[in-house]
């Protein structure tokens, strides 16, 4: 696909959490990665407001384990804290695929639309493992990153048929992203076929529900970040011999 990448994401724990789970303030993890989750290690790869990244699928590597831990966490009321336990996935590891189109709800931002400069950068940020930390659902999760050849390697689901996994949550409608002014969650009927899923763009989604109305994107202007042109000559540069080039990462999401 036009703009894509490939990568391997692993890691020893990983906390993909089920919103049902939180009620009585303890945490359990889906099975699988959500689309977020992994739309956010992507952009923890190589995000600009200029882009917006679609997850085309995930390959389940190993075997599904879990493993549940005590954690102490502090009331909020009250100056003590309180055991909970976390069920968190074991030795995890998922290759992606990935794709972006440009934000056509940030007209601001035309100038920096040069798809070959943000593809070439972007796969470059896979080699050095990514721009920020990797986060495989929580912060506790630490990520790794490599280039992968998709499809290449054994998974350990590779034979095993179709899988139903219910009802999942699949991301967030950003207002900055969609157009509107409200924020939006989005579930789906979770199906993996011998390890893979297949994720559905976001407005194919049919289980839509508002969060909250009112909301307003972030601005940027192309005078508030680092234009695709300068980070791609930088990195020209250090391939060439011209030295360390630190992209810029100061454009941040915020809701």
């Amino acid at each position: 696909m036009r703009n894509s990448i490939m990568f391997k994401v692993y890691g020893r724990m990983a906390l993909f959490t089920d919103p049902l789970t939180r009620i009585g303030g303890e945490k359990a993890s889906y099975v699988v990665p959500t689309y977020q989750a992994l739309k956010g290690i992507v952009e923890s790869i190589y995000w600009k407001p200029t882009i917006i990244w679609y997850i085309d699928e995930v390959r389940i590597m190993n075997e599904i384990r879990t493993q549940s831990r005590a954690i102490k966490r502090r009331k909020y009321k009250e100056a003590e804290n309180e055991l909970s336990f976390y069920q968190y996935l074991s030795e995890v590891c998922y290759e992606v695929k990935a794709h972006f189109e440009f934000n056509m709800h940030r007209p601001d931002l035309a100038a920096d639309r040069n798809e070959n400069k943000h593809w070439q950068i972007a796969k470059r940020m896979v080699e050095r493992g990514g721009r920020r930390d990797v986060f495989l659902g929580t912060r506790e999760c630490q990520g790794y990153v490599e280039p992968v050849k998709y499809g290449k390697e054994k998974g350990f689901y590779d034979e095993s048929g179709k899988m139903p996994l219910g009802v999942m949550f699949h991301g967030f409608n950003y207002p900055d992203e969609s157009g509107k002014d409200t924020l939006e969650v989005r579930l789906w009927q979770a199906v993996m076929e011998n390890g893979i899923l297949r994720f559905p763009r976001p407005e194919a989604c049919k289980l839509v529900r508002i969060i909250r109305k009112g909301v307003v994107p972030k601005e940027f202007g192309i005078q508030d970040i680092t234009s695709v042109e300068k980070e791609s000559n930088g990195i020209e540069s250090e391939i060439s011999g011209g030295g360390a080039y630190e992209l810029d990462s100061t454009a941040h999401r915020d809701v």
